[in-house]
């Protein structure tokens, strides 16, 4: 997959692309309300590309462990000032939502990419509108499926149980499917196996182990392994000490043919990546 079609960018995926998390919430799980206010998420927004981000990815509604939803218009009235600037800073920029509101929004703003958790499933009680009818009417952002078992209410309080590789690739291989037969191109499509939505720690590390089996899909894989719980699970280190845990995991998520990782620690992350190119370049 050597590129990611997306509203403005052809992104070239013959390198590791770095997402920058940018968290516009107050309670999201590692750096909730850090920056919360438009003035603090748009000097994050420059600080993570100073740091070397390709792409920012903008979440105004939390979706960790036990997160209560958002209504549409609070989610809105976070994401919109920050967007309109975002997209004047020269890089893709992605937005974190489920609803087809918010996406419609974000799109017409001159959003690059939608980012579902919910792999466009859920659907508007108000209009009957999905995302996947959003995306296919859209001439040409780009999309990241995600898994995601259950819901963020539920998900970890009952886990998927058994083996997940093959069931978690064949979800996102119906899902991309799906949307390339409403008119969406192959090239705007990426796939999320979505560490820790819904998997227990062993079946995290089976994904990122596996990893193989969710590139027979043929779409291009983003790994978000970003201080996940599973990471500090493995190291006893707290959420805002997984830097180099998440740097790690990033690398051996590029290793096993992940395109873009998700990260808030873009500076290690891009450092972390530069030596597995340098010493995949010297063999």
């Amino acid at each position: 997959m050597p590129h990611w079609q997306t509203s403005r960018y052809l992104i070239d995926l013959a390198r590791p692309q770095v997402m920058g998390i940018v968290n516009i919430t107050p309670d999201s799980f590692s750096d909730g309300g850090h920056y919360a206010g438009t003035r603090a998420a748009l000097a994050h927004c420059e600080a993570l590309i100073k740091a070397g981000a390709h792409i920012l990815d903008l979440g105004a509604e939390s979706t960790r462990p036990g997160a209560q939803p958002l209504p549409q218009e609070q989610e809105l009235d976070r994401l919109l000032p920050v967007l309109r600037m975002a997209v004047t800073l020269g890089v893709p920029v992605s937005v974190d939502t489920y609803k087809p509101g918010v996406m419609q929004s974000a799109l017409d703003l001159g959003a690059d990419i939608i980012n579902d958790i919910w792999a466009l499933r859920w659907v508007s009680s108000e209009d009957g509108l999905s995302g996947r009818d959003v995306v296919a009417a859209h001439p040409g952002c780009g999309v990241c499926l995600m898994h995601m078992h259950g819901n963020p209410q539920t998900m970890q309080v009952s886990p998927m149980e058994g083996d997940v590789v093959a069931p978690v690739r064949d979800f996102l291989a119906h899902a991309a499917q799906a949307l390339v037969a409403q008119g969406v191109g192959k090239a705007r499509i990426c796939i999320d196996p979505g560490i820790g939505f819904g998997k227990t720690v062993a079946q995290n590390f089976s994904l990122l182990a596996q990893q193989a089996v969710l590139l027979e899909t043929g779409f291009a894989l983003l790994a978000g392994w970003s201080r996940k719980s599973s990471l500090g699970a493995v190291t006893g280190a707290a959420a805002d000490d997984r830097v180099l845990a998440s740097a790690v995991a990033a690398v051996l998520a590029v290793q096993n043919g992940a395109c873009i990782v998700r990260v808030h620690d873009v500076k290690a992350t891009v450092q972390a990546l530069g030596v597995l190119s340098a010493m995949q370049a010297a063999t």
